[in-house]
Formats: C-alpha cells, sequence, structure tokens
C-alpha cells in the first residue's frame, strides 16, 4: 500500500518505508529528524518545470502531462520506486 503525505504532516499507521520525492529539502526539518528512509529528487518534477507551474491552479493539468513526460523519460529511477527490491 502507499501512502501520500507531506513531509510536515505526522506519521500514519502502517508506514514502513519512507521515500521523499521532492527537487529541494524541506526548511526547517533535519534529515536526521525526519526519518525518512530515502530521498528520491531524481523523479520529483524538474526545477523548470516547478517555477513554471509555480503553484498556479490554472496550471495544474499541463503541469501533469509535462511531469508525466519527464517521468517517462527516468523509468530507471522511476522503477526503483515502484519495485525497489
Amino acid at each position: 500500500m502507499i501512502i501520500i503525505r507531506r513531509i510536515y504532516d505526522p506519521e500514519k499507521p502502517g508506514e514502513h518505508y519512507k521515500v521523499l520525492i521532492d527537487r529541494l529539502w524541506p526548511r526547517g526539518i533535519s534529515k536526521e529528524k525526519a526519518g525518512w528512509d530515502e530521498w528520491m529528487k531524481e523523479i520529483s518534477p524538474s526545477t523548470e518545470l516547478r517555477k513554471w507551474f509555480h503553484h498556479d491552479p490554472s496550471r495544474w493539468g499541463e503541469f501533469k502531462k509535462l511531469y508525466e513526460k519527464e517521468l517517462s523519460q527516468n523509468q530507471n529511477e522511476l522503477g526503483k520506486l515502484v519495485n525497489p527490491c
């Protein structure tokens, strides 16, 4: 089962292996204190895409398409998330 949450949210029951998918490490949280098992910035949206989106809800549909395209070009890293063994 995959649970999606923000790093700032409290841990939920059943979480075993936690992976942060973000280009930048979140402010105010040390890597030690966060307790996440892996940081996969390689499969997060590119810096250019993040800057273009700029949290604009009107760009969400296009952002999703562009991010899916980026993910399709990074199958090796994505495969590690889907099948970590």
